[in-house]
């Protein structure tokens, strides 16, 4: 074969090459398309789901139990249901009217409700430096509208968490309020072993030495005036209610006590910890029919494992 003929086939060679490499471009590239959009979604997903949407993504990939995921309270969406605050900010008041829905995946309020614990939705705000507790019982309206005042007399961020049932599954969605002035953030109180809750009533608690990811025994004594309370009146069907609180992110954790008011003396709760840290623990009990509360603070060290 001669020079100019080999260089002719070789050239045609490559031009057979250049379409086929066309070609199969024009059939990868798509799909490499298609990856990086996913890609990039997933990372916007993740940029808005700091901290809370993590939680809702967590619950719809059917990982319950999963002791990684995130602990409740932090999404504001989670299960196709999502909270809908009628306003991201309240004026500095002692009653500020606040407005809030729960949105089925169908963007249409949710009205069907479970009683849980005597009332169908319990609405917990506290501002984020863990003052200003409250446990509120809000009405709702024919169109699902749910209201309550909440006294947010100062400034700062407010933490709401509705914490409901419906359907037969319990959760806790959260969001924040912003209260405008001068905000002046109050130090973690440093753990004790005794804590008024206000009219002469010291709560004293016994919190052994809990460690991540194991139920840990919580109990409480109640005295007044330096007496020893034999017994509290139910408060919501149970001898106490207790919220605890994670520092940092403020990952919400409801809990009930062992047994009932007749023979609670102590109030006890097992306490499941999600990770080592600082926790802020609000007891609520009723006596001579008023509801008190009294907050304590927690450290929890790293899990045996």
């Amino acid at each position: 074969m001669s020079a100019s003929l080999r260089i002719g086939s070789f050239a045609a060679v490559l031009a057979a090459l250049f379409a086929a490499a066309v070609l199969l471009g024009g059939a990868v590239d798509p799909d490499v398309d298609v990856k990086d959009n996913e890609h990039e979604g997933a990372s916007d997903m993740t940029t808005m789901a700091t901290p809370g949407d993590e939680a809702g993504h967590a619950d719809e990939g059917g990982h319950a139990g999963d002791t990684s995921a995130p602990a409740p309270g932090l999404a504001v969406a989670s299960g196709g249901l999502r909270l809908v605050a009628e306003r991201s900010s309240l004026p500095a008041a002692p009653a500020a009217d606040f407005s809030f829905r729960i949105l089925g995946s169908d963007g249409e309020a949710v009205t069907a409700f479970d009683t849980e614990h005597e009332r169908d939705m319990h609405l917990i705000a506290v501002r984020r430096d863990f003052t200003g507790f409250q446990h509120l019982h809000p009405r709702m309206a024919p169109d699902g509208t749910w209201s309550a005042p909440i006294d947010t007399s100062r400034p700062g961020t407010y933490r709401v968490f509705a914490d409901f049932s419906t359907g037969g599954e319990s959760m806790t969605l959260g969001t924040d309020l912003e209260v405008a002035g001068d905000f002046r953030p109050d130090p973690l109180p440093t753990p004790a072993a005794t804590a008024s809750a206000g009219g002469g009533y010291e709560v004293r608690v016994d919190a052994g030495h809990p460690h991540a990811g194991e139920e840990a025994r919580t109990e409480f004594t109640i005295a007044r005036d330096g007496e020893r309370l034999a017994g509290v009146e139910p408060y919501l069907g149970a001898a106490g209610h207790l919220v605890a609180l994670r520092a940092g992110d403020l990952a919400f954790l409801h809990t009930h006590p062992i047994g009932t008011p007749d023979d609670a003396d102590p109030i006890a709760f097992d306490v499941a910890y999600p990770s080592a840290g600082s926790y802020r623990l609000f007891l609520q009990f009723r006596h001579a029919g008023a509801v008190r509360t009294a907050a304590f603070t927690v450290e929890v060290e790293e899990s045996h494992g």
